[in-house]
C-alpha cells in the first residue's frame, strides 16, 4: 500500500492535469465533436506524464535529496525499481492508446514520450535547450488534441501560446531549484548565466506571453469574452507574478510563484472554452 501511495505521489496526477487539458482545449476548437479520439488522447498524455514524472524522479534521486526531500524517492516511499518499472508500464500503455486514435497520434505520442525520456537523462542540465524542450511537448499536446479530433489548425494559436508561458514557468522554476542545482552541478539558465539574467528573461517570456494571449481575439479567432477573461483574470495574476519575483525571493516562494503561475493557466483555458468559435 505504500509503494501505490508512492507511486500515486511520483506521477504527480495534478500536475499532469494541464497537459490533459491542453488536449482537450486542442480537440475542442477542431469543432469537429470526435470526443471519443479526444479522450483516448487525454489518456495518453496523462500516462505520458506520469512517466515522465516517474522516470525524471528516478534520474534526480540526488538532486530531489535536496531541493525536494519530501519526495517519495527521497523520503524512502517507494523503490527506484518500482518506479522505473511503472514508467515503463505507463509509456507502453499511452503508446498503445495513441495506436488506437491513428498513426499520426502515435508518432506525436512516441516523440513526446522520447523527447522527455531524453530531457530527463541529458537536456536537463542544459541552458535553456532543456526548458525549450518541456515548452515544446506541452505545446504539442494542444496539437495533439488537434489530431485526435481530425482538425489541426485550430490548435495551433493555443500550441504558441502555451509554448511562451510554459518556456518562461521553466525559467522561474529554475531560480526556484538554484540552490540545489547548483550543489548538483546542474547547468541551468540560473546556475550558468546568474539569477539575474534568469529574472530578465523570465519578464521577457512573461511579456511576450501577455502580448500573445490577446492575438486570437485582436485576429477575430476568438469572441470578446475571451479578451474580457484574459484582462481581468489572467493578466492579473501574471503582473502580480513579476512584481514578487525579485533577488530577495527564497527558493520556497519562488516555487510558490511557480505553483501559482500554473492556476493561472486555468483561466486561460476557460477563456478559450468560452471564446473559441468552434460553431
Amino acid at each position: 500500500m505504500k509503494q501505490i501511495k508512492g507511486l500515486y505521489k511520483i506521477s504527480r496526477p495534478m500536475s499532469t492535469l494541464s497537459g490533459a487539458l491542453a488536449v482537450v482545449l486542442g480537440g475542442y476548437v477542431a469543432g469537429t465533436g470526435e470526443w471519443l479520439n479526444i479522450f483516448l488522447a487525454t489518456l495518453a498524455t496523462l500516462l505520458i506524464s506520469a512517466a515522465a514524472n516517474a522516470w525524471n524522479d528516478y534520474m534526480d534521486i540526488e538532486i530531489d535529496k535536496i531541493n525536494q526531500p519530501q519526495r517519495p524517492l527521497p523520503s524512502g516511499m517507494v523503490s527506484p525499481r518500482a518506479v522505473l518499472i511503472f514508467a515503463v508500464l505507463a509509456a507502453s500503455l499511452s503508446l498503445i492508446i495513441a495506436a488506437m486514435i491513428s498513426t499520426a497520434a502515435f508518432v506525436i505520442a512516441f516523440c513526446s514520450t522520447f523527447m522527455l525520456l531524453i530531457y530527463s537523462w541529458r537536456l536537463k542540465s542544459t541552458v535553456l535547450l532543456g526548458n525549450a524542450t518541456v515548452a515544446f511537448i506541452s505545446a504539442l499536446s494542444a496539437v495533439f488534441g488537434g489530431v485526435a479530433a481530425g482538425n489541426v489548425i485550430p490548435s495551433l494559436w493555443l500550441a504558441a501560446i502555451i509554448f511562451t508561458a510554459i518556456m518562461g514557468r521553466e525559467v522561474l522554476k529554475t531560480m526556484a531549484d538554484y540552490e540545489g542545482d547548483l550543489r548538483q552541478k546542474c547547468r541551468t539558465i540560473s546556475t550558468v548565466w546568474g539569477r539575474r539574467p534568469a529574472r530578465v528573461v523570465f519578464f521577457v517570456l512573461a511579456g511576450i506571453t501577455l502580448g500573445m494571449m490577446m492575438l486570437p481575439y485582436l485576429f477575430r479567432v476568438y469572441k470578446p469574452v475571451y479578451a474580457y477573461i484574459v484582462v481581468l483574470g489572467v493578466y492579473p495574476v501574471i503582473v502580480y507574478i513579476l512584481v514578487k519575483v525579485n533577488r530577495n525571493r527564497t527558493g520556497a516562494q519562488l516555487e510558490r510563484l511557480s505553483q501559482l503561475m500554473k492556476y493561472d493557466f486555468l483561466i486561460w483555458f476557460v477563456a478559450v472554452l468560452l471564446g473559441a468559435q468552434v460553431w
